[in-house]
């Protein structure tokens, strides 16, 4: 048991909170291959051992071993390596939930290249911005007619991309994944020398939103999964053999948190339902029919959840529910317990980092609170000046230390963002500009971000890109997207709007300008309300201040 763990923790069991936070250590080695050291791995000591469980909307079921992704991910290694890649290519894939993408990741690894996961609501220029900024080499994309459209019109303005494989299917111009696989040999032999990777090279991309400007290309290294042993083994608290999910499509990093890597380390099985549409019914039978172990879903999901007669489904299998990627509110917690005789355990983090404050074990769930810090990633709460701040005063959540060890699990910079990279992790500490404050028990309760990415159903939106797609249009001289209050997904996109002269209020146009949206960018981001005004409230300098909208918001939802 714990085969795997146990090479890289010198220690894996602890009796409270404070003795893991003091002694849990990752011995990361000089040369880490998820591929070889935890797929193949697996496939030779026990070779029978589940690796996934996979289905479908269609009625359509599939279990694979460790043998089957080992064998699986060596074919596809193989047959990428004769189109081209190797070690540093860099490769895009847009795959939804299908069962491949855990096949073509491990693939990847394998031949030391990169991969960008993505999300399959990304427009024409969103891929162009993603190919040019990360020299993309290939795509991988799952048969779909909006995903492959938009690669598709993305290709004169990428001149990088050489290849495009379609998975689940066949379109004209693609190479289907299945036909490229089917006759490739199922060994493949480990790199070595110039062509192999150590821990230090680059595994992962995932391109993050901020206030201002594009997205960021954010880098994993090949150590990156080691620093998910927190996320999964002493966070969802995933079970040898046992089935485990993580409610995320594969284009988001919460895939990487909860759906391979330290899931995978710890032996888990994950399962995984390629929902077409998330209805709160349907999930809530899968996770009764396959009598899941450990659960992990965004707080929206369990507000939709919670819509529904959750007590007439059994549920008892589940041992520990978890949730992350925007604050909890106490009243789901409590009343998932009422009916469910288990808390959620919340926990948080970045696309940067693995889960950097949680609920452990050790740790009874507070309503409102997100848990204690992780051990390993010195999570200090600091003021403007950079000093910790006291109990009860709020303070950025930095993650500190880094010139002394820089913790397994963190990114380690921005691709072909040197200065970027520099100013961001290149000094003692890394400033997450989330708020927080830590009670007398060291309880950490989110506050809020001291910038303006907005958290809500999972995601994290950028105003900078809502309002730029508004302004397009040309209805709208100025606007100011913030988050707004939602009794069932907790927070939504506003758009606050001062009109063209020639354009009244009216719910067509507001149809209009959500629409537009969507087609401008990915649609997710679109603007759930959108308010119209004469004028945006300003600082003296002339900046638009979101924080007095989110104010005036959040006093009309009391």
């Amino acid at each position: 048991m714990d085969y795997i763990l146990k090479k890289y923790c010198p220690r894996i069991e602890f009796d409270s909170y404070e003795d893991f936070y003091a002694n849990f250590k990752i011995n990361v080695p000089e040369v880490f291959n998820f591929g070889f050291d935890v797929v193949d791995e697996w496939a030779r000591v026990e070779p029978d051992k589940p690796a996934l469980l996979w289905c479908n909307d269609a009625g359509e079921e599939r279990l694979f071993t460790f043998t089957d992704i080992s064998r699986l991910s060596n074919k596809t290694a193989n047959a990428f390596s004769k189109l081209g890649i190797g070690k540093g290519d860099v490769v895009m894939m847009i795959l939804r939930r299908r069962w491949e993408y855990w096949v073509c990741a491990a693939a990847l690894c394998k031949l030391g290249a990169t991969l960008i996961p993505a999300s399959l609501q990304l427009t024409t220029h969103d891929i162009v911005y993603r190919a040019n900024s990360a020299n993309v080499k290939m795509m991988v994309c799952v048969c779909d007619e909006y995903v492959n459209t938009q690669v598709e019109g993305a290709l004169p303005d990428s001149p990088s991309i050489q290849n495009k494989i379609v998975v689940a299917g066949e379109r004209e111009g693609w190479i289907p994944f299945d036909t490229l696989i089917a006759d490739e040999p199922d060994t493949f032999e480990r790199p070595t020398g110039d062509a192999g990777v150590t821990s230090k090279d680059i595994m992962l991309i995932y391109f993050t939103s901020g206030t201002t400007g594009n997205p960021k290309p954010v880098m994993h290294n090949f150590a990156h999964p080691l620093g998910h042993i927190l996320t999964a083994k002493y966070w969802q608290q995933v079970r040898e053999n046992c089935l485990h999910m993580s409610v995320t499509d594969s284009g988001w990093a919460k895939f990487g948190w909860g759906k391979i890597y330290g899931q995978w380390i710890a032996g888990a099985t994950i399962f995984c339902y390629d929902m077409d549409k998330f209805i709160p019914t349907k999930l809530l039978q899968k996770m009764q029919d396959y009598k899941l172990t450990t659960f992990c879903a965004p707080p929206t999901m369990y507000r939709f959840m919670l819509q529904e007669d959750v007590a007439a489904y059994d549920l008892s299998s589940i041992q520990n529910f978890a949730t992350a990627g925007e604050p909890l509110n106490a009243e789901v917690t409590i009343k998932w317990e009422k009916l469910t005789g288990r808390k959620i355990r919340e926990g948080f983090g970045q696309t940067e980092g693995p889960v950097l404050v949680a609920t452990y074990p050790w740790i009874e769930p507070k309503p409102g609170s997100m848990g204690k810090p992780s051990p390993l990633l010195n999570i200090k709460l600091l003021d403007d000046d950079g000093y910790e701040v006291e109990d009860g005063e709020e303070g950025a959540i930095c993650i500190t230390g880094l010139k002394e060890a820089y913790p397994p699990g963190l990114f380690v910079g921005y691709y072909g963002m040197p200065e970027a990279t520099k100013e961001t992790v290149g000094g003692e500490y890394y400033n997450l500009h989330d708020m927080a404050w830590r009670d007398s028990q060291g309880y950490v309760s989110f506050v809020g971000r001291n910038d303006d990415v907005i958290k809500c159903s999972g995601y994290r939106i950028s105003p900078f890109e809502v309002e730029s797609a508004l302004v397009k249009h040309d209805a709208v001289i100025e606007c100011a997207v913030t988050a707004a209050p939602d009794a069932i997904r907790g927070l939504v996109v506003k758009a606050t709007v001062v009109l063209a002269s020639g354009y009244e209020p009216s719910p067509e146009l507001t149809k209009e300008l959500q629409t537009f949206v969507k087609k401008e960018t990915a649609p997710y981001k679109y603007p759930r309300i959108v308010e119209y005004v004469d004028v945006l409230p300003r600082t003296i300098n002339g900046k638009i201040r979101r924080n007095v909208i989110r104010d005036r918001d959040l006093e009309a939802s009391k």
